[in-house]
C-alpha cells in the first residue's frame, strides 16, 4: 500500500507533463500565409511628353470632314528618364478635329488631327493630346494674279482694237474675267499624306 501512494505522485507528475506536449500536437497553431506580393506602382508618362507618330493614311480638307477615325505608329520609341516606356511602331489612333475648304475667293483650307487612344500589351488607353493642323495658303495672292492677268491682256486687246478708249473698255473686261476665272477655279484645299511623321504633346499624363 505504502508502495502505490510513493509511486502515484510520480506517475501524476508525469501525466502533467505531457498533456501540454499531446494537447500542442493535437491542436497545432495555425500558419499565417505569407502576405501577398504588392502590384507593382503604374509606368506614367507624364503630360507634356511628345508623341512622334507615322500617319496610315492621307486626310484632305475636300474628302474628309471632322470626327472621322485615323489610325497611325510611333514613328520612335517613347523615351521617359531615359527609359523605353513604348517601343517604336505601337498603334495609336485618332481623329479629324476640324476640316473645311477655302471659300471661292477668300478664305483658306484646313485640316486638323488629334490622337484619342493607345494600344498598347493587348489593352486600350486614353490619350488627349495637342493638335496638328495644316492650313492653306491664302487667295489674295493668287486671286491677284488671275484678276491681274486679265486685266492686262484686256487692256492689250482693247488698245488694239481702238485705241486708249479701247485699253480701258479692255482692262475692264479683262478683269471680270479674271474674277470670273478665279471663282470658276474653284476652293484650295489642303492635306497631310500618307506616312507623314507628324508630331503630338500629351495634354494629361497616362497610367500604363
Amino acid at each position: 500500500m505504502r508502495k502505490w501512494l510513493w509511486i502515484a505522485p510520480l506517475l501524476l507528475a508525469a501525466g502533467c507533463s505531457r498533456s501540454p506536449k499531446t494537447a500542442a500536437a493535437g491542436n497545432p497553431e495555425p500558419v499565417s500565409n505569407p502576405p501577398a506580393a504588392a502590384n507593382p506602382a503604374p509606368v506614367v508618362i507624364p503630360r507634356g511628353t511628345p508623341l512622334h507618330v507615322r500617319l496610315d493614311q492621307g486626310v484632305d480638307s475636300k474628302s474628309n470632314h471632322a470626327g472621322d477615325r485615323i489610325s497611325a505608329t510611333l514613328s520612335r520609341p517613347l523615351i521617359v528618364g531615359g527609359v523605353v516606356l513604348l517601343p517604336e511602331g505601337t498603334r495609336v489612333n485618332g481623329h479629324v478635329t476640324e476640316a473645311d475648304s477655302s471659300g471661292r475667293l477668300k478664305g483658306r483650307a484646313f485640316i486638323g488631327l488629334s490622337l484619342d487612344r493607345l494600344q498598347y500589351q493587348g489593352r486600350e488607353y486614353d490619350l488627349h493630346t495637342t493638335s496638328v493642323d495644316r492650313v492653306s495658303q491664302s487667295h489674295k495672292k493668287r486671286n491677284s494674279i488671275l484678276i491681274g492677268g486679265g486685266t492686262g491682256l484686256g487692256a492689250a486687246l482693247g488698245a488694239i482694237a481702238g485705241g486708249p478708249k479701247g485699253a480701258l473698255i479692255g482692262a475692264g473686261a479683262g478683269a471680270a474675267a479674271g474674277t470670273a476665272g478665279a471663282a470658276a477655279t474653284g476652293k484650295l484645299q489642303v492635306g497631310i499624306p500618307a506616312e507623314a511623321e507628324l508630331r503630338f504633346t500629351l495634354r494629361e499624363s497616362i497610367s500604363l
